[in-house]
């Protein structure tokens, strides 16, 4: 069914009061392939998950198209790992915290990022230690011109941080319709990211995915804003990655600047270096930068598009001020 000008107010995390020319859901490939057939998807056209990335800045022209292929499938086992086939519209979280019930591991450190499984493979989402890349076996995507069916490998989606060929090259032209990830059978725990190890229970000796899944949780039910509460997308900034010579000349100055080793560089939290500008808590209009996680921009109620990306710009503008260093946005605007 073919909805117009439709509101996408409950699509979008942000929470702003924006309309789709446009909205289209599939239940299966068949369906999205009948579509396209059909030639309904007029283009501009956008995939969208639980829209908790995207920042809609205006009326969207042309049609949103929105995923409901459910399902998990084990497709492949070992001795010690499990490859699970998951459908692009399950909710990302409910996914965790299957794998963990049923006591495999990798996707804890993951727990809680708000969105679905297609765009997992499309944003390469990350959080304390762990990137989705790392999990991902294989990504089936539909053709949005032909309606053909094509599989990548892990090495086709061109993995980096918070980057895919989904995001450059292949911009618009794949629906991802399944996502297969590989996950192990014995406890492989990355705990050595923020502050894991303090949230952790201290009178247990082995530790278990369980356990990482709730400390994540606790930490960022501590720290983030519920989109259901306060309009936001989670990290709004993505954390740069700097040279080895530019983080050892702002090292000198900031003897206490958290890094972490990253390929290419020194990636250096951008939370951190916008609440050394004193920015954690101000507020613009109705847009705000949350009060205890100077990474996330909220919705304080009823604002405009046009408050959340001027105070995007007001942030970026004092960061490269202060410390001379270009902060980009992960949230992707539309």
């Amino acid at each position: 069914m073919i909805k117009h000008d439709y509101p996408l107010l409950g699509h979008n995390t942000f929470g702003m009061d924006v309309k789709a020319a446009r909205f289209l859901e599939y239940d299966s490939i068949e369906e999205l392939q009948e579509m396209i057939r059909q030639g309904l998807i007029v283009e501009p056209w956008l995939h969208i998950g639980c829209g908790s990335n995207i920042l809609f800045t205006k009326d969207f022209a042309g049609t949103i198209v929105h995923s409901r292929i459910m399902g998990m499938e084990t497709v492949a086992e070992g001795d010690e790992w499990v490859d699970v086939k998951v459908g692009g519209g399950v909710v990302w979280d409910d996914f965790v915290r299957t794998t963990v019930e049923r006591g495999w591991y990798g996707a804890e450190n993951l727990s809680l990022i708000p969105g679905e499984v297609g765009a997992s493979a499309v944003q390469n989402i990350g959080a304390y230690g762990v990137e989705v890349k790392d999990l991902i076996t294989e990504v089936e995507g539909v053709d949005m011109k032909s309606g053909e069916i094509r599989l990548f490998t892990n090495a086709d989606c061109d993995y980096a941080y918070r980057h895919s060929i989904f995001k450059t090259e292949l911009k618009g032209r794949y629906a991802i319709t399944h996502v297969t990830y590989r996950l192990g059978k014995k406890p492989v725990l990355h705990l050595d990211y923020g502050n894991i190890r303090a949230a952790l229970p201290t009178d247990k000796t082995e530790l278990t995915a369980a356990d990482v899944r709730k400390a994540i949780i606790d930490i960022r039910n501590a720290k983030l804003p519920d989109p259901k509460v306060t309009g936001n997308a989670g990290s709004f900034f993505m954390n740069p990655i700097v040279s080895t010579e530019k983080y050892e000349e702002l090292q000198k100055l900031y003897p206490s600047m958290p890094h972490y080793d990253a390929k290419g560089g020194v990636k250096v939290p951008a939370g951190w270096l916008i609440e050394q500008c004193g920015l954690k808590g101000i507020t613009q209009g109705s847009a705000g930068v949350h009060k205890n996680q100077a990474l996330v921009l909220v919705n304080h109620g009823g604002a405009k598009p046009e408050e959340i990306v001027a105070l995007s710009d007001f942030v970026r503008g004092k960061v490269k001020e202060k410390f001379g260093i270009d902060i980009k946005p992960e949230v992707n605007f539309v």
